[in-house]
């Protein structure tokens, strides 16, 4: 019999991601001789698993590796930490090196297509482990993923019209199909992010978890109102957010409590392993039927959105990121009032429109 094959286009040299395969379990919890699960792992927690350039290159080659790797059953892609699984585009290098240079940003949002597109069509299904915030960017590359299993501290949600930027990078592509388009054009265009419970409620993820843990035991997420425990946990409800003194007492749980994903990797686990009790061909097939529904509109748009986001590096997005990546802890965004009042006095975009609406500015002022 001849040699197989290898299928990779280059070899893979992984600096900015973590890329593991991990024995499959069976039924009893136990590890299968050669089957496997790829883990894609984000790796850049201080920057809340933001991807840079260098991370989307590699991203799309571990899919690749993954997808091409015989012995891999599902691939699981998550990030490092308990704060977020990812928050979108490195928001430094995009105001540092991007913001102004849209030729630049073309070429890069093509490598961002790449990367969702990579996702889409791997050849494994694919599990998002949603260790935290999965924002912006975060979130297109999430719903591009076919399972989400999440940590019921996570916050889903868009940044793009708050920063600068559209979410047409699959957000507008995909969320009108998990949402319907009313719900999907309010998370869109304003912005407001929601938790895990409502995430679930609405269809977005396919299991929620807790990772809180509270005099030695496990918790709900105390900021979201549920009157049921974790036995059935509020799966069929919608869950609210806690205001006033009910706020006050779990922000005071949550700085006693201790975050564990003992949890949040079981489920994954125990998802991968329904998964590996399958016909593989027929379980390809399935999914990638499935994920006809997001490349229909993602195919037919993805071009022609990247070339309006470099274009829009001259103007909103170079003003957005260097807001977000300048301004104060607690001012990330431009003065929105005056920047209208400017445009409907015909004022044109240039580094005088940048300077006054800049929050570094509104700060000088006040």
């Amino acid at each position: 019999m001849n040699p197989l094959k290898n299928h990779d286009l280059v070899d893979s040299n992984f600096k900015e991601i973590i890329f593991e395969k991990r024995s499959c379990l069976d039924n009893d919890g136990n590890p299968v001789n050669g089957l496997y699960n790829a883990w894609i792992w984000l790796n850049n927690p201080t920057q809340y698993n933001s991807y840079t350039t260098q991370a989307v290159k590699e991203i799309i080659l571990a899919f690749g590796q993954a997808s091409n790797d015989r012995s891999v059953v599902a691939v699981v892609f998550t990030g490092v930490g308990d704060k977020a699984f990812c928050t979108g585009g490195n928001t430094k290098e995009y105001a540092e090196y991007y913001a102004g240079n849209p030729q630049e940003y073309s070429q890069y949002m093509r490598l961002f297509n790449d990367m969702v597109s990579a996702i889409l069509k791997c050849e494994k299904p694919v599990i998002c482990r949603v260790n935290g915030m999965r924002i912006g960017g975060g979130q297109e590359i999430g719903m591009a993923c076919d399972f989400s299993i999440t940590s019921d501290m996570a916050r889903f949600g868009q940044a793009g019209p708050k920063h600068g930027s559209a979410p047409i990078g699959g957000a507008t592509d995909f969320l009108p199909l998990f949402l319907g388009i009313e719900r999907a054009m309010g998370s869109l265009t304003l912005c407001e992010p929601f938790s895990a419970h409502q995430a679930y409620y609405l269809g977005i993820v396919t299991d929620i978890v807790p990772v809180l843990k509270y005099n030695g035991n496990f918790i709900a997420n105390p900021m979201v109102i549920t009157d049921k425990n974790f036995d059935d946990y509020g799966k069929l409800i919608f869950g609210s957010q806690k205001t006033g003194e009910q706020l006050k007492s779990a922000k005071e749980i949550i700085a006693k409590a201790e975050t564990d994903l003992t949890l949040l990797d079981s489920a994954v686990n125990k998802l991968a392993t329904k998964i590996l009790y399958t016909f593989p061909n027929c379980t390809n097939k399935t999914i990638s039927e499935v994920r006809k529904f997001k490349l229909e509109h993602w195919d037919k748009n993805k071009e022609s959105s990247r070339e309006w986001l470099a274009l829009n590096m001259m103007t909103e997005a170079k003003a957005g990121f260097r807001a977000f990546n300048d301004g104060p802890k607690d001012n990330r965004e431009v003065d929105f009032i005056k920047l209208r009042q400017l445009l409907a006095n015909g004022k044109a975009w240039n580094d005088d429109m940048h300077k006054v609406i800049s929050p570094l500015y509104q700060t000088e002022k006040a």
